[in-house]
C-alpha cells in the first residue's frame, strides 16, 4: 500500500511541476517608446493604438477625453485657459495641459492676449479680461470649480497613460519567482525543497 501511495503522489505532483516549469512571460511590442509617449500625450490613448494595444487605447481615450469634455461642459467652456498675469495665475492649466491637444488652444489664446490681439475661434479657451473672471464665478457658481477639477484630473491621469505607453505595463511577478530572484539560484548540496537552504551553523548541529 505504501508503494501505491508513493506512486500516486508522484503522479499528482507531475502536473504541478509541469505548470511551474512553464515560463510566465508575455511580449508587448512597444515599437518606438518615445513616439508612443508623444502620441499618448497628443491624443489620450493614441500611443497605445500606435503600439497595437487597441482595447487599452480605446479605454483610455474614452475615459480621459470623456472626463475632460465633461469638466469643460460643467464649466461652461471657461475653465480651460492659460493666464500668468498679475491678477490671475491659472495654476490649474499645467495639469490640464497633460490632456494634450485638447488643451492646446489655450496657449494660442494666451499668446494672442499677451500681444493684445483678438481671440480666435469665438473666444474658445481665451483668458478672461479685466474683471471678467468674477463674472464667470457668479454665473457658474460651484460648477466653475467642478469643471476645473474634472479637467485637471483628466490631464493628470493622462500622465500615467503616457508612462504606460513609454515603459509598458507593470508586471507583478508571482511570490515564488520574486523570492527566487531575490535569493539567487539555490546552490545547496542536498534536496530541491526549502529544507536544503539552512541558515549558517544550523546544518552542523
Amino acid at each position: 500500500m505504501s508503494s501505491k501511495a508513493t506512486s500516486a503522489g508522484e503522479a499528482s505532483a507531475k502536473p504541478n511541476d509541469m505548470r511551474k516549469a512553464q515560463p510566465e512571460t508575455f511580449d508587448v511590442e512597444l515599437r518606438d517608446p518615445l513616439l508612443a509617449a508623444f502620441l499618448a500625450w497628443l491624443v489620450p490613448g493614441g500611443g497605445h493604438l500606435y503600439q497595437g494595444r487597441i482595447a487599452k487605447g480605446l479605454m483610455f481615450m474614452v475615459c480621459i477625453v470623456g472626463t475632460f469634455s465633461y469638466g469643460f461642459y460643467l464649466g461652461g467652456g471657461k475653465v480651460v485657459y492659460a493666464a500668468w498675469g498679475p491678477e490671475d495665475h491659472r495654476w490649474a492649466y499645467p495639469c490640464q495641459m497633460g490632456a494634450g491637444l485638447m488643451a492646446m488652444p489655450a496657449l494660442v489664446q494666451a499668446q494672442r492676449a499677451r500681444t493684445a490681439k483678438e481671440p480666435l475661434w469665438g473666444g474658445l479657451m481665451a483668458p478672461p479680461g479685466v474683471g471678467e473672471l468674477q463674472g464667470w464665478h457668479r454665473q457658474l457658481h460651484r460648477y466653475f470649480e467642478l469643471g476645473t477639477a474634472y479637467t485637471m484630473i483628466a490631464g493628470l491621469l493622462n500622465i500615467l497613460v503616457i508612462y504606460d505607453a513609454y515603459a509598458g505595463p507593470m508586471v507583478i511577478l508571482p511570490q515564488s519567482r520574486r523570492r527566487k530572484e531575490r535569493d539567487g539560484p539555490d546552490t545547496g548540496g542536498g534536496g530541491d525543497g526549502p529544507a536544503s537552504k539552512q541558515p549558517d551553523g544550523e546544518g552542523q548541529r
